[in-house]
């Protein structure tokens, strides 16, 4: 009865835990046009945070390839998923953290590996600004890479990738343009002359890279080699520049940080080049140097010329 009474007052005055977040879901493998389900792989839990990054916890799926998690919420931080097949790693989207609106419908993809499954860019997006004080063009080339075999695409070796495709030559001081957007890290990707290669699996399904770079503010026209695009789309911060290439056709403008910029949108399959005409007919702030340059020599030559042939007083 004694302790019966000190379990009730245990009960009552015990401080009140807070509420678990769930996660459940299940494991897939692609196998032909159907998915079968994958048991006793590890599901390890992410927590993404300012305070704490890394594995928080890790379950083993079941035999129908099921794992369930429970967790502390946070809302400052960010909750995922990964697993580990065939040698890649993969990652789920966010998780939520919401303990009363539990994830329980996760599908994690899995796949065997390939390095000869074919891989496209599905759409790619480029934006073009005016000529900035360095009187070159900043560019953002988005590419969304599609992958719509059964095979997660790998490289054949450690020294060939397992995608590259071209950039144009005019290209300068390519890079990524956000490694917080991309998909892929800073290390997988390289860029060698006019080309980007990408070290880095490609699963099933669309992966987006995104890159910057500059040109020429001088330039007329802008060539962009192709690999046979579903879809193109062209934004252009300049009111006279336009796309060459009539399969493209002018959509309606667009506002980015308030600047407006022109929109192209059409469908490119099988073709190898995009050209734009940029509508720069003046001058950029280098030639602008380099003619002021040629006018003062010119000028002291002058003066001195003049002052040389004066006549001399005794």
């Amino acid at each position: 009865m004694k302790a019966l009474a000190c379990a009730a007052l245990f009960a009552l005055f015990a401080p009140e835990l807070p509420a678990q977040a769930r996660a459940e879901g299940i494991i897939v493998r692609l196998s032909g046009s159907d998915t079968v389900a994958v048991p006793a792989v590890a599901v390890v839990l992410h927590k993404v945070g300012p305070r704490q990054q890394g594995p928080v916890d890790t379950n083993v799926t079941d035999l129908r390839g099921r794992f369930r998690f429970q967790f502390s919420p946070d809302s400052g931080a960010a909750f995922l998923l990964s697993t580990r097949y065939a040698g890649i790693e993969y990652f789920s989207r966010p998780i939520s953290a919401d303990a009363g609106h539990p994830d329980t419908a996760i599908t994690l993809l899995v796949a065997d590996t390939s390095s000869r499954q074919p891989v496209t860019v599905r759409q790619r997006t480029l934006l073009i600004s005016r000529p900035d004080e360095s009187g070159t063009r900043i560019v953002i080339d988005w590419l969304v890479l599609g992958n719509r075999g059964p095979f997660t695409r790998t490289a054949p070796d450690s020294v060939r990738p397992s995608w590259g495709g071209p950039l144009p030559e005019v290209a300068q001081n390519v890079e990524m343009a956000d490694s917080r957007l991309s998909q892929f890290a800073p290390e997988a990707i390289a860029f060698r002359t006019d080309s980007v290669l990408l070290f880095a699996p490609l699963s099933p399904g669309d992966k987006e890279l995104m890159l910057q770079y500059r040109i020429p503010g001088e330039l007329g026209r802008f060539r962009v080699p192709l690999v046979a695009d579903d879809s193109v789309f062209v934004l252009m911060e300049e009111p006279r520049a336009r796309v060459v290439t009539p399969a493209l056709t002018v959509a309606d403008s667009q506002m980015i940080e308030g600047r407006p910029f022109r929109r192209f949108a059409g469908t490119l399959a099988g073709a190898t080049e995009l050209e734009i005409d940029l509508g720069s007919r003046g001058l950029s702030s280098g030639q602008l140097l380099v003619i002021l340059v040629g006018l003062l020599a010119a000028g002291f030559a002058l003066l001195g010329w003049r002052l040389a042939s004066r006549p001399r007083r005794s």
